[in-house]
């Protein structure tokens, strides 16, 4: 069963999947598909469609040119872009960079990606990183410029390894 708040805004021609929840003051825009088993915070805007099991959180824009893997995690108040270099007085709209985030991949709290990276699978990208290189998939990533500091498994675990005596 979908619930979707009465303060959503929801455009034209927008297809939303079974047991999807859109909270408080979302707006979908036209033409976008949400897949299943997701769930959208409150204050999100969504240009972009969602696949299936996309767990998006306040305060989230995914802006059109980010592409989203299912069983995504969009952690409150991440950013994502779609222009490397925008001006206010220069229209860039045919000059949108793709931003790819891979199936089971965690974007923390605040974090940031520029536009244009590779998210790979089940990374995991720590609250308030800012990715600007592509990340490999199982990645666990820090900091400002993020740095990869180890490695995590699907569950997004650290994985430890043991060393050899």
């Amino acid at each position: 069963m979908k619930m979707i708040h009465p303060t959503a805004t929801i455009d034209k021609n927008v297809k939303i999947g079974a047991n999807t929840k859109i909270w408080h003051y979302t707006h979908i825009m036209e033409n976008i598909t949400v897949g299943s088993n997701v769930i959208i915070g409150q204050n999100c805007f969504i240009a972009a469609d969602i696949p299936d099991g996309c767990k998006i959180q306040n305060n989230v824009s995914v802006y059109k040119g980010v592409e989203l893997s299912k069983d995504v995690f969009l952690g409150p108040s991440c950013i994502t872009s779609n222009v490397l270099n925008p001006r206010a007085f220069i229209e860039k709209k045919t000059e949108f960079k793709q931003t790819i985030i891979g199936e089971g991949a965690t974007i923390g709290a605040g974090a940031i990606l520029v536009c244009g990276v590779t998210i790979g699978e089940y990374a995991f990208i720590g609250a308030g990183a800012v990715v600007i290189r592509d990340v490999a998939p199982y990645s666990l990533m820090v900091g400002n410029p993020a740095k990869r500091i180890g490695r995590v498994d699907k569950e997004g675990n650290t994985i430890r390894f043991e060393t050899a005596r």
